[in-house]
């Protein structure tokens, strides 16, 4: 269930940062997504550039699993608390999405910076915003970004927070 959640968060990231959507990542994220959207996008309009069906089953299968969880551990869990976790663990696991891509293109800068592929082309297109502002606190010293690093250490400290939250639900 994390990874559909997963796949319906980088399809709403993806679409709010604007990341090209030509691009094979974004395809595939859309074509995977796509397929169970696609009816309900028909009932629902696009708000500016928040695609509404996407988020609503987000929201759904975030409550799936939350329902699942709950239902094999044999506790009986209210409708509030239910969304209430449900909204935890979708902003938790995009904690940690935003932390591995944060990774992934820091390893890249240093690996290959320049480097022009479809994965580091989406992944700077997501992480690029949140760390633009930071970028302007702490810039790159001797050629080495070092925005990434704080970034980094507090979506980790939120994501120990929400997981203290979420109990056997993260």
């Amino acid at each position: 269930m994390d990874l559909v959640i997963c796949a319906f968060l980088l399809r709403v990231a993806l679409q709010l940062v604007r990341a090209n959507f030509y691009n094979p990542i974004s395809q595939l994220v859309w074509r995977v997504t796509q397929v169970v959207t696609m009816p309900l996008s028909r009932l629902v309009p696009r708000w500016g550039r928040v695609d509404v069906a996407a988020v609503i089953l987000l929201a759904v299968v975030a409550l799936l699993d939350i329902w699942i969880v709950s239902s094999v551990l044999g506790y009986s869990i209210p409708w509030t608390k239910s969304i209430w976790l449900a909204l935890l663990k979708i902003i938790s696991l995009g904690l940690r999405t935003y932390t591995l891509s944060l990774l992934v293109v820091t390893i890249l800068s240093w690996v290959g910076p320049g480097v022009n592929n479809p994965v580091a082309s989406v992944l700077w297109s997501l992480t690029e915003p949140v760390l633009r502002p930071v970028r302007r606190i702490l810039p790159p010293i001797a050629g080495l970004d070092l925005s990434p690093i704080p970034v980094m250490i507090i979506f980790q400290a939120m994501d120990a927070w929400l997981s203290s939250l979420l109990g056997p639900f993260h």
